[in-house]
């Protein structure tokens, strides 16, 4: 399904394939001999998204641009399946497993691959050539790789980037609290934008 969003509709190159359960919505670009898989979502939400050459985004992998981070990918990248994307730059030749998640504002630097079920966390920055073990969480700037068990580690370096305030736009409350009060009903309130989109 192919849907304008905020008065954007996607631009798809003649030689590149979308499925026809693929949905792709406004401000998005896929370039040529590029494939959409069965099921993909590449929902321009607030930010673009721009997709290069040959690249293939698999079966029911899901890829959102954000206002203050559009979602780039490079030439000959591969999304896996169930892959979780947001606002991030993927730099050419990156590999990205089944089930990688890469959270807002990250980059991954070229030739770069993360295994099944990897992470890469909000506002990483991964150097080219790098790889992220299956199920290990790529964090920081420059990235630290991690195994999930050093979840104090991970959280020390994670906590100052500060994920409510980057992604939802509100400050993470005092122990005991919960920013889902305030975000959840601002980011509801954004998505209804969604009830205008024009199918193509």
């Amino acid at each position: 399904m192919i849907l304008e969003h905020d008065g954007a509709a996607p631009k798809i190159d003649p030689s590149a394939r979308v499925a026809p359960t693929a949905v792709v919505c406004g401000d998005v670009t896929i370039g040529p001999g590029s494939s959409i898989g069965f099921g993909a979502v590449l929902t321009a939400e607030s930010g673009p998204i721009a997709i290069g050459a040959n690249c293939v985004v698999m079966d029911t992998a899901v890829l959102r641009g954000t206002r203050k981070h559009p979602l780039t990918l490079g030439d000959n990248v591969l999304v896996g399946p169930r892959a979780s994307l947001s606002g991030c730059a993927l730099e050419d030749n990156v590999f990205l497993a089944t089930g990688a998640t890469v959270f807002n504002g990250a980059r991954i630097g070229a030739r770069s691959e993360v295994r099944v079920n990897g992470i890469v966390h909000l506002k990483t920055v991964l150097a080219p050539d790098s790889m992220v073990p299956l199920g290990w969480i790529a964090v920081g700037d420059p990235a630290e790789i991690l195994p999930p068990v050093q979840h104090e580690r991970i959280w020390a370096i994670q906590e100052p980037l500060n994920f409510p305030k980057t992604v939802f736009g509100v400050e993470r409350p005092p122990p005991g609290g919960s920013v889902m009060p305030e975000a959840m009903p601002r980011y509801a309130r954004a998505l209804q934008r969604h009830k205008q989109d024009r199918e193509l």
